[in-house]
């Protein structure tokens, strides 16, 4: 197989198997080509990964040595993104009665959602994780696009139980902005005792849905390895409950007198 050929198929691969570990036979096998060869191409595809700013390979040597993806975004061009997500996030249409922020369009917007990913998936790369978790409905499409890329699968946490999902632990909790009891159901069988999680939502204010996602999972005996936001809201009046997470943007001001919206990178930007 040519060269050329090789690059593409070992590319594509890497991509669609984020974080896998594959020894060099495998690609060997699948190349018809000699091992001094696959890694040749491996260091091509390993250079053009860290210049464009998508990432390395990651190469372990002996007996069980072989190769993964590790997907990482640089950090300009994750600055580059939340950039322009700021400056559509501080639309003046987008204020809603009672001071909310319109962002459906965002979260059902496949290229913004792979970017919001990528970016999360760039932070917690190195963690040992072994699902994401969210809340139903609006971090669903976030949580997705950064399992992919850490190549773990998705846990949801409802408000009610589903009769198909067979039985539930269910935790009522206090919300951090309204200081209503709320309830929060996880079935038994979604995940694994003891499992590594990183925690993914859409908005947080005080942080009191997060703070009873981690009572929730402290039933399965998890371990919260992560907490990834996409926006938090920067409000002095109320008590910031969950401190230790990742944001991609910060909503500094929704001024409904004057019609405008203030916006500013998350604090992933100075981590």
């Amino acid at each position: 197989m040519k060269r050329s050929n090789r690059l593409v198929i070992l590319t594509e691969f890497f991509m669609e198997n984020p974080r896998r570990h594959i020894q060099l036979p495998y690609f060997v096998d699948l190349c018809e080509t000699t091992k001094s060869s696959i890694s040749e191409d491996l260091d091509i595809i390993d250079n053009v990964l860290k210049t464009q700013g998508l990432g390395y390979l990651e190469r372990t040597t002996g007996a069980g040595g072989g190769v993964k993806y590790i997907p990482e975004l640089s950090k300009e061009k994750s600055l580059d993104f939340v950039g322009d997500l700021r400056e559509k996030l501080e639309d003046a249409n987008r204020i809603l009665p009672g001071g909310y922020l319109y962002m459906t369009d965002i979260l059902g917007n496949p290229k913004f959602v792979r970017e919001i990913g990528r970016i999360f998936a760039s932070r917690f790369s190195k963690l040992d994780i072994d699902v994401v978790v969210t809340v139903a409905t609006k971090g669903i499409p976030l949580a997705y696009s950064v399992a992919s890329l850490l190549n773990v699968p998705v846990v949801i946490v409802r408000r009610d139980p589903k009769v198909t999902e067979g039985s539930s632990v269910s935790i009522n909790y206090v919300s951090g902005s309204s200081r209503k009891i709320q309830t929060m159901v996880l079935p038994k069988r979604s995940l694994p005792e003891g499992s590594n999680v990183c925690i993914i939502d859409d908005f947080m204010k005080a942080g009191g849905t997060i703070n009873g996602m981690i009572s929730l999972l402290s039933e399965f005996n998890a371990k919260v390895q992560a907490i990834g936001v996409l926006a938090e809201a920067d409000d002095e009046e109320e008590e910031r409950i969950v401190t230790d997470y990742t944001s991609l943007i910060k909503i500094t001001n929704v001024d409904l007198l004057n019609n405008k919206i203030e916006v500013q990178a998350g604090n992933f930007s100075i981590e």
